[in-house]
């Protein structure tokens, strides 16, 4: 007779790539599969599966996870152009010009957008990690942003009946073109902003002279991936501005010149501070909270104190800026925005200016506010919105909605949680130099994109957090919010699986976190009890100081670490149990 563990319902495996699959797949063989007689129901999102299947496989995971209700996906690559190239030579019968989007971009926006899911993004309490503290006071670094353009001088309001919000183009033949159509339910808020490519110019000429003036490190940060017809224009004006006029100054002067992407880059620079640089955020909704960061970091720095930090990033709904359309004007001439036959707003715009129109689900956004209080009722949590509703349309139906699902709330007899809203600059700026013990901090998506990461850095290793996407329907996806981690994966090819550099701390605890929904979900207290006696296991390890080399030197007593590889970590997880 079997001693595993019974569970009923299936579990959604969704496959990743690289390292974080090889530990993946060791998780599942020990903690999984050899503990539970549990359906799995397996999909490959391999990068390589996702090119064969011409993305028909991030299809068949969106249902596989609706119609089961609980999921688990490992991180996967986003391939380059020159992956995609060797991926296409090694299967011929691939048709690259025919491919679905799907089939090369990363899965992760379709499957939040294809279930409805909200990120939740929160910290493993760890009782052995010490955070090291950047040293800010006095740092000398400068953040540039555009005074003008964008969301700053965009035209929102909320939409006035349900309906389609068509953008329209007049060029020269004075002919409306149709660009973009989507449609709206009344009062949900829509955004168009634009950017002048000519003072997009005229800054990167200010800014990069600057630097040069200051003798100041460049660094440069933009969201062009997922924004390319908006912040990737402006990426291209920047650069070309520089390599035709800057780039031999700067390089004669000994100055080093960084682009990365602005979550990534703000999680760097917040973490690891240079002594001296210029930071070039153009986007001006984006510049001005980093600029504020930065200002109060250089006077206080960042407390020592110990914060349990939680990110809600609202991505079901319109997307807002990830959910846009976005592109550069073909010609000069005219936008307008007509909703149901009526022209709303027109603006003059030249040719290569950059081009946003995005929008919300006002239902949506209700339903992420009502998860957000949920789930800071449920684990105490004080909460702090970050909204521009003093001047911004798009926003006061945050707002809204908060007022009304606080009311909610208290006619069914549940008390929410404490909450403030501030200005999202003020929301970054306490979390980081003013975090209360256990806090939740709601943003939409592209402020919970950097905010999430310069918290995981902060914490010293992505491995150290979880993340939990929900949908309004119960649908529940756990992950690890790292990478696939490239360079270890390749030190591992070359040593024959020899060297297994991984920390699979976070992986790990979402495996226990859908292990736990699924015992709550069918009421099986002894898995259950397997969940939180598998999370008791991974924080009782490191507590005893068997960590991974990332973590080397941030325990309390680095003197009694003991450092192992991947397995040695899991084995020793394992040997808790």
């Amino acid at each position: 007779m079997s001693n595993k563990i019974r569970v009923d319902a299936p579990l959604v495996i969704l496959h990743g790539d690289e390292m974080a699959q090889v530990a993946f797949e060791k998780i599942l063989d020990t903690f999984v599969t050899s503990r539970l007689d549990i359906p799995l129901v397996e999909i490959d999102l391999s990068a390589e599966n996702r090119l064969v299947t011409n993305g028909q496989v991030i299809v068949d995971a969106i249902e596989a996870l609706k119609k089961h209700g609980v999921g688990i996906k490992n991180a996967g690559m986003t391939v380059n152009r020159t992956q995609l190239g060797e991926m296409l030579d090694k299967h011929p019968e691939v048709d690259g010009i025919r491919l679905h989007p799907l089939a090369t971009k990363s899965p992760n926006g379709a499957i939040r957008k294809g279930i409805g899911g909200n990120i939740t993004r929160e910290d493993i309490e760890f009782r052995n990690l010490k955070v090291s503290r950047p040293e800010w006071i006095g740092r000398d670094i400068e953040v540039d942003t555009m005074e003008t353009g964008g969301i700053k001088d965009s035209f929102n309001e909320l939409s006035r009946a349900t309906g389609v919000v068509k953008l329209m183009f007049v060029g020269a033949s004075g002919d409306p073109v149709e660009l973009h159509r989507r449609e709206v339910n009344k009062g949900d808020p829509w955004l168009l902003a634009t950017n002048d490519v000519d003072d997009v110019k005229a800054w990167a000429h200010r800014f990069f002279q600057r630097a040069i003036d200051e003798k100041r490190d460049i660094y440069l940060g933009l969201k062009d991936t997922v924004i390319a017809g908006y912040d990737g224009v402006m990426r291209a004006a920047i650069e070309g501005i520089y390599d035709e006029h800057y780039r031999e100054q700067v390089e004669a002067l000994g100055l080093n010149y960084h682009y990365e992407l602005i979550d990534a880059q703000a999680a760097r620079l917040v973490a690891n501070p240079p002594e001296r640089a210029l930071w070039g955020v153009p986007d001006n909704t984006t510049g001005r909270k980093l600029y504020k960061l930065v200002e109060q970091l250089k006077l206080y720095g960042i407390p020592a104190r110990k914060a349990q930090v939680s990110i809600s990033r609202m991505s079901a709904g319109g997307g807002d800026q990830y959910g846009s359309f976005n592109a550069p004007a073909s010609e000069d001439g005219i936008l307008k925005v007509i909703v149901d036959g009526e022209e709303k707003h027109a603006r003059r715009v030249k040719k290569g200016d950059a081009i946003l129109l995005m929008s919300n689900d006002q239902a949506a956004i209700k339903d992420w506010i009502l998860q957000v209080f949920r789930d800071a009722s449920r684990k105490s949590k004080e909460v702090y919105f970050g909204l521009k509703r003093e001047y911004m349309e798009y926003d006061e139906v945050f707002s809204t909605a908060i007022t009304d699902v606080r009311r909610e709330l208290a006619e069914t007899g549940t008390p929410p949680p404490s909450f403030m809203i501030m200005r999202p600059s003020s929301q970054l700026t306490k979390m980081i130099t003013d975090p209360p013990r256990n806090a939740l901090y709601p943003a939409q998506n592209l402020d919970g994109d950097i905010f999430s990461d310069i918290s995981a850095a902060l914490g010293g290793s992505l491995a150290t957090a979880s993340s939990i996407i929900e949908s309004k329907d119960g649908t529940m996806l756990f992950e690890a919010p790292h990478g696939t981690a490239h360079d270890l994966y390749l030190t591992y090819l070359e040593s024959d699986g020899k060297q297994a550099h991984f920390n699979s701390s976070a992986l790990l605890f979402a495996v226990a976190n859908a292990l736990e929904t699924l015992g709550d979900r069918e009421a099986n207290d002894a898995l259950i009890d397997y969940a939180h006696r598998l999370k008791a296991a991974l924080i009782d390890t490191v507590d005893a100081g068997i960590i991974t080399g990332d973590l080397k030197g941030k325990t309390n007593d680095p003197a009694s670490e003991t450092l192992v590889d991947m397995n040695g970590f899991l084995d020793a997880v394992a040997s808790r149990l």
